[in-house]
């Protein structure tokens, strides 16, 4: 019973944080996150939600002051992306950014080969990594469900991996990247309609702060 009410009140939380109340910018909302359930929060949220690049943030929240401070950060980083790839969604939770690049801007259909315009938006995207490099970047691949799991489930892994090559071989530190493949398993558009399968075909990029920004975010807090 304690852990049903346990859960209950994590959900009710996120329902009332993602509601937004109109007075909070959304620096204090990542703060508030922190402070409410942490990694905890993140893990039910994104089991709820079926949106891992919202448990993975949302889990990786450090809350209060020095979230304040990253999540100030991340607001900068996320408008800098927005202003130079206009093309890709930039969603800024808690004290993350999640950046999402559709498939026909990244790869041709059932391909995981860069195209010439996935290099260009890459590069772009790069710029602004490199102003900002005490981050950590999750690269996750998904599909539609279009095919069997087994080979969607491969695409997904080989698309993140390509993009996680070309960044690193493009001078971003490796030491900054991880990948994972969720192949048809967490679709965020409808798979009934063309539309919603064709964005679903995407990779997203999921931006935290390492643990070098945290502590000097702290430190800041602290002052």
């Amino acid at each position: 019973m304690k852990q049903v009410i346990k859960n209950f009140v994590w959900v009710l939380a996120v329902a009332l944080i993602m509601s937004g109340c109109s007075s909070m910018n959304k620096t204090q909302k990542g703060a508030v996150i922190g402070t409410a359930a942490g990694a905890a929060m993140g893990a039910v949220i994104g089991e709820a939600a079926g949106n891992p690049a919202l448990g993975t943030i949302v889990g990786a929240t450090v809350g209060g002051a020095t979230g304040a401070i990253i999540g100030n950060q991340m607001d900068k980083q996320a408008a800098e992306i927005e202003e130079s790839i206009p093309d890709a969604k930039v969603v800024r939770v808690g004290e993350g950014i999640v950046v999402e690049f559709s498939n026909n801007i990244l790869f041709g259909f059932d391909r995981s080969d860069l195209s010439e315009e996935a290099i260009v938006n890459l590069d772009k995207l790069i710029v602004v990594l490199d102003h900002y490099p005490d981050t950590n970047i999750e690269i996750q691949g998904h599909t539609d469900n279009t095919g069997t799991e087994k080979y969607n489930q491969g695409l997904s892994e080989r698309r993140a991996a390509a993009v996680s090559d070309y960044l690193a071989n493009s001078g971003v530190s490796a030491d900054r990247l991880t990948t994972v493949g969720f192949g048809e398993t967490a679709p965020k558009y409808d798979n009934d309609t063309e539309e919603g399968r064709t964005q679903n075909r995407r990779v997203d990029f999921l931006i935290t702060a390492n643990e070098k920004m945290i502590e000097e975010a702290a430190k800041e807090a602290n002052k």
